[in-house]
């Protein structure tokens, strides 16, 4: 339990309820730092191909860790929801249970995608340099998928333990620990790409790694390891609760690779750095809406359990009024900066670093609407609505994101790209306000 002494059956009130989350939002925002650290020092120390070669790697890195984010967010909610009712021990064979499965997941996957790394570059039409910068990074990448799928998970399960500082702690030190291998891989040995994957594998092992052994070694008087013990329910309704997150990550990472390929025929590898960027500026916003919304999700779960609908409501007016806030000032902040963080990355080429800044400013309109389609969504994973909330993935990322990404370009040109998030945005949040208000009843939200 947290020195602080917060617990999921408290009442949240606006302070509470921001020291509650406020580890949650860094340790989702800490863990962008993994790419965004990566695609720093590999542009300025080994150029904008192996930059480009970073970037077309990603989103399919990312595709396989969906698995992670489904089993951490729908397995965090069913847990909750499980405390909430009072089974302490139910609750521990459930999380001792989805963490076997993931484990034994993420290795198979592991192997199989290490094979097939070389398809990657050879989809995108790539040059031989670009190509082998793929292959080299991926290569690298995905052995330490069991790491990154491990420290996904108990970025969730830390918080339904209520030890979201350590987290939070445990976020931090990973890193760290990227960023100044980073700097010794890269900028000192000068091992380019494959210098760069080796220090996220290190950060990421060290995420993943310190949290299990802390569930093995020690008793957390929530959560702990039990025995192996098969149970197709506690599977089945992970996956039901947590499919919408796996939609957003798989849709993610899907409309990345059309990103990618949309922008090498219309800009080359040019707007590949450019969206390389964007997308860097993109995680750390959507990173503290995600993070919020873990960070408040157990205590949706617990309270939904423990039959609290005056909490339900109180949370989520407090909510609602924290993230639009947030929303805004993140918003105008990007669009301030957008120069300066366009230059950080490739100042050494002027017209690169026009090209990233007008890209910024134009994507960073997303912002002001994609945190109310995230939370509204995520709130239904914690309220064990899978269906609600797969509804609302599925229809804007796989139906209006994927298509604004395809149809607008050919409309208004390049600038169609940029703005493709935001107009599937726009219609995804009415979209949001009506399946909101069609389900208000079962859960006195509003």
């Amino acid at each position: 339990m947290e020195k602080a002494g917060i617990k999921l059956s408290d009442h949240f009130d606006y302070g509470r309820l921001l020291k509650f989350t406020i580890p949650s939002i860094l340790m989702m925002v800490i863990s962008s730092v993994y790419s965004i650290v990566d695609g720093l020092f590999i542009s300025n120390y080994a150029g904008s191909d192996a930059f480009a070669a970073v970037n077309l790697v990603m989103p399919v890195t990312m595709l396989l860790s969906c698995v992670g984010f489904m089993a951490g967010t729908g397995g965090s909610a069913l847990i909750s929801k499980t405390l909430g009712e009072g089974d302490k021990d139910g609750a521990r064979k459930q999380f001792s249970l989805i963490i076997y499965c993931t484990i034994a997941f993420a290795v198979i996957m592991g192997i199989i995608v290490f094979i097939f790394v070389p398809l990657i570059p050879a989809v995108m039409g790539t040059d031989e340099i670009i190509r082998n910068d793929c292959i080299i990074y991926g290569r690298i990448l995905t052995p330490a998928l069991p790491f990154f799928m491990l420290q996904i998970l108990f970025q969730n399960f830390l918080v339904v333990a209520e030890k979201p500082k350590m987290g939070m702690v445990i976020a931090i030190s990973s890193g760290i620990t990227n960023i100044m291998l980073d700097a010794l891989f890269v900028a000192v040995f000068k091992w380019g790409v494959g210098g760069a994957a080796a220090a996220t594998v290190i950060g990421q092992s060290i995420g993943g790694i310190i949290p299990l052994a802390y569930f093995i070694m020690k008793r957390n008087h929530l959560l702990h390891f039990m025995p192996f013990e098969w149970n197709f329910m506690t599977i089945k309704r992970t996956i039901i609760n947590g499919f919408a997150d796996f939609i957003n990550n798989a849709s993610a990472s899907v409309i990345g690779i059309a990103f990618n390929k949309v922008l090498m025929e219309r800009l080359g590898a040019a707007g590949v750095v450019a969206y390389g960027i964007v997308m860097y500026v993109n995680y750390i916003a959507v990173g503290i809406y995600m993070g919020y919304s873990v960070g408040i999700a157990p205590v949706y779960g617990y309270n939904l359990g423990a039959k609290r609908f005056g909490e339900i409501k109180s949370l989520f007016r407090k909510s609602i009024t924290f993230l639009a806030v947030t929303a805004l000032l993140l918003t105008l902040l990007v669009k301030a900066l957008a120069g300066i963080m366009a230059s950080v990355f490739v100042g050494y080429d002027d017209m690169l670093t026009e090209l990233t800044s007008h890209a910024i400013a134009l994507y960073s309109w997303s912002f002001i609407l994609c945190w109310f389609n995230i939370f509204v969504a995520a709130m239904f994973v914690a309220l064990n609505n899978g269906r609600a909330s797969s509804i609302l993935s599925f229809t804007r990322t796989l139906i209006l994101q994927l298509g604004m990404v395809i149809i607008l370009p050919h409309i208004i040109g390049a600038d169609g790209i940029w703005l493709s998030i935001t107009f599937a945005e726009c219609i995804a949040a009415i979209i949001t306000g009506v399946v909101l208000a069609n389900n208000r009843k079962g859960y006195g939200y509003y």
